[in-house]
């Protein structure tokens, strides 16, 4: 799974300790001799435009975070939530998604692959039996499922499947107890639609997070959308002041700020296209419905990665199957220096 390698259809029988994520610069640094401060980082799907998170009152330092601060009804404006959907604020989805899987007894889970790594290995360390499945193998796996974990768009191939297919996937889990869980760290920077509107059904659990569409990785800030429930039975593995006081803070005014979230939305379209047309030129073939970044496979990837590296640029390279994934350049210097790096490839 490091590095995005799966086999469809395979039980994971021992995943690595140390997975593979972007924005590694350090490690990029020591590796190619490149001073951190000199690359252009590209790894990490992460908008390059992050959320002018305003000054932060004195007394959100001090005192200790409140769950009855409004948050929750500042989030559920936001999704639309229906009245029966619970709605749990974390400190990012990854604490989520370590976390749900001690809920369950020892089960048999699916992971849409490749996929987010993470998910697979927390389920597989909280003692249950992970198979890895391609879409198109889902359909016949399912009723052999207790959970099917699904990541939408996909994290890295940006894929995204229509949200009538995951009700469909949901309806056949829920009829014998299972769960839907759907990562949707990437949905705000697409043109899907979201299942947290769903998500006072039984089964069905939502995961959001404000690092990507709103560049806010360092926050560790997101929300869980299910059953009241389950949400109350995480809140309660989590334990008290999970997520902090600022990141709660900051999380409201950024969800509340529609017109910011417009012009993000349109600022990252074109930037999607505008990247999309380097990658041509250059003779790579991007693909994906995430605006935030470009997965281009191929078979001379892992050439392509390390002559990007030697210019100081860091893409995201995976090894099975082999691609690249390219995120989106924050500034005029940078585009002309992609630009340039990826001229050299050709």
């Amino acid at each position: 799974m490091a590095g995005g390698a799966y086999r469809g259809g395979a039980v994971v029988s021992v995943l690595p300790e140390g997975l593979e994520h972007g924005g590694r610069l350090n490690q990029a640094a020591r590796q190619w001799g490149i001073p951190r401060s000199d690359w252009l980082d590209l790894s990490t799907g992460i908008s390059p435009y992050g959320y002018p998170v305003p000054s932060i009152p004195e007394t959100v330092w001090q005192r200790l975070p409140e769950d009855d601060d409004g948050l929750d009804a500042v989030a559920r404006d936001w999704l639309g939530l229906p009245a029966g959907a619970g709605c749990l604020p974390v400190a990012g989805s990854q604490a989520a998604l370590q976390t749900l899987p001690a809920l369950r007894l020892p089960c048999r889970v699916g992971v849409v692959a490749p996929a987010y790594a993470e998910h697979a290995r927390a389920w597989q360390q909280g003692g249950h039996e992970v198979v890895l499945l391609t879409v198109d193998e889902v359909e016949k796996a399912l009723t052999g499922l207790n959970v099917l974990v699904c990541v939408n768009p996909n994290n890295p191939t940006g894929a995204l499947l229509p949200a009538a297919t995951l009700r469909r996937w949901h309806q056949q889990l829920a009829t014998s107890g299972g769960w839907l869980v759907v990562d949707e760290a990437f949905l705000d920077a697409s043109m899907g639609e979201t299942l947290a509107t769903d998500a006072h059904l039984t089964g069905l659990v939502v995961l959001r997070s404000l690092g990507k569409f709103f560049g806010l990785a360092g926050l560790r800030a997101g929300l869980v959308i299910a059953e009241p429930a389950l949400c109350h039975a995480l809140q309660q593995a989590l334990g008290p002041w999970a997520m902090s006081h600022p990141a709660r803070y900051v999380m409201a005014q950024a969800i509340q700020d529609q017109a910011w979230q417009q012009q993000q939305r349109q600022r990252l379209r074109e930037d999607r296209k505008r990247l999309d047309g380097l990658l041509n030129d250059a003779g790579l073939s991007p693909r994906g419905d995430s605006h935030l970044f470009a997965w281009c496979p191929g078979d001379q990837s892992q050439v392509r990665f390390e002559a990007l590296a030697k210019q100081g640029v860091l893409v995201r390279y995976f090894a099975e199957p082999q691609a690249l994934r390219f995120g989106l350049a924050g500034s005029e210097a940078q585009w002309d220096r992609l630009r340039s790096a990826l001229s050299a490839l050709a």
